[in-house]
């Protein structure tokens, strides 16, 4: 029974994860640590692909050892909260949501942008 449960954990979490790489304000890498926690307690298999993953293994492997973002991985998301709040403007939100919006996305913001970046590549 518990294995069960962490394995439906560490689904939900890969699948808010993937809903986090689209949506800009849902985060990717707390997901991916979740999952990560969640399989290694109830599946080698998944935890081990997780991993492994061409995408999410470095994520994960850079937060989990040195508790870094990749440069990479800053600009995208720096990126899409720009894009995302000029879209917002563009399409007429109202003043009340673009601020609050501009708000959470700066806090964001600083908080990516405050970790480490991790090892060089050459390291």
């Amino acid at each position: 029974m518990k294995r069960t449960l962490w394995l439906l954990l560490g689904y939900a979490a890969v699948g808010l994860a993937i809903a986090g790489a689209a949506l800009p304000l849902l985060p990717t890498t707390p997901f991916l640590l979740v999952a990560a926690y969640a399989f290694a307690r109830s599946s080698p298999r998944l935890h081990r692909w997780l991993m492994e993953h061409k995408q999410f293994g470095p994520l994960i492997d850079n937060w989990s050892r040195y508790g870094a973002i990749s440069l990479k991985a800053k600009a995208t998301a720096v990126f899409v909260m720009i894009v995302t709040l000029t879209g917002s403007w563009y399409w007429g939100v109202s003043e009340t949501i673009l601020l609050v919006q501009a708000i959470v996305m700066a806090g964001a913001a600083t908080f990516v942008l405050s970790r480490p970046s991790g090892p060089s590549p050459d390291a």
